[in-house]
């Protein structure tokens, strides 16, 4: 059974300021919020709002010399603001797996497709290197993606942005199921039935294992299908929080209104 009310991840008073030109600029101001043991939270908002920029304060991809992050996020407990780049290193991955928005960031071009997977396997888990081989192969096969072992020897640069968006899952899904995961716009350049296995496969791991997710995205429909709250910002701000049917029912925020209201609908068509 899981327990929905231990808290995975807490966000308490973030605030991220970068240095520019022309002084400082807030980023992030004053967002808490907690995604709990088995539970999605969905982060939602306009391009540019900070939803991206959250999710790299909790994992340390912020410049630490251009960019201050203050205010508190914990995982199972542990401090994540103040820690070391080298203890960061070990839970990447590890305790937290991130699903970029843009799969090409996510690979290195000079290696293959399976050096990075069986790699990254190898160096958060106790197998060998057959092991993770057949552990790869087998999480590319679950992502719908045809011929896995040929795939391995490929390069990034000679697969489409939706195939190496699945790639990108299927390591994320490598892991020995981390307490949290990120997905920044996991279903971008999928099709409908490949967006569909992607969502059924994040549901199974959050139930299966409890891992806590949080899914950041455009797709409303994706927010309304998947998670158990959202979360809404606006230039850098948290502007509601509420249980996903409550959001939709009866949103509070004008703002939240006209993100509801500008989705898109199929237009009745008329007999003949």
């Amino acid at each position: 059974m899981i327990d929905v009310q231990e808290s995975i991840l807490q966000i308490e008073n973030l605030h991220v300021q970068t240095k520019t030109p022309h002084g400082t600029t807030s980023l992030i101001q004053d967002v808490s919020f907690e995604v709990g043991r088995g539970q999605i939270v969905g982060l939602i908002g306009e391009s540019g709002c900070g939803k991206t920029v959250t999710s790299m304060s909790i994992l340390h991809m912020l410049d630490p010399k251009t960019t201050e992050v203050t205010g508190s996020i914990t995982l199972q407990g542990r401090e994540l603001i103040g820690m070391s780049e080298k203890d960061m290193r070990s839970i990447r991955g590890k305790d937290i797996s991130y699903i970029m928005q843009n799969p090409m960031n996510s690979f290195t071009p000079v290696w293959t497709i399976g050096h990075q997977l069986i790699e990254t396997i190898r160096r958060h888990t106790a197998v060998s290197k057959r092991q993770a081989r057949a552990k790869a192969m087998d999480a590319l096969a679950q992502m719908n993606l045809p011929q896995p072992d040929k795939l391995l020897n490929k390069y990034p640069f000679e697969l489409s942005g939706g195939m190496l968006q699945r790639v990108m899952i299927a390591m994320a899904a490598c892991m020995q199921h981390p307490p949290l995961l990120i997905a920044d716009e996991p279903t971008t350049a999928l099709d409908v039935h490949t967006q569909k296995l992607v969502l059924e496969h994040l549901n199974q791991i959050r139930h299966e294992y409890g891992t806590a997710i949080l899914l950041i995205t455009h797709d409303l429909g994706v927010i309304a299908e998947m998670a158990d709250q959202v979360v809404v910002m606006r230039q850098g701000e948290m502007v509601e929080k509420a249980e996903v049917l409550e959001l939709f029912e009866n949103p509070k925020h004008d703002y939240t209104k006209k993100l509801l209201a500008a989705r898109p609908s199929i237009p009745a068509v008329c007999p003949i």
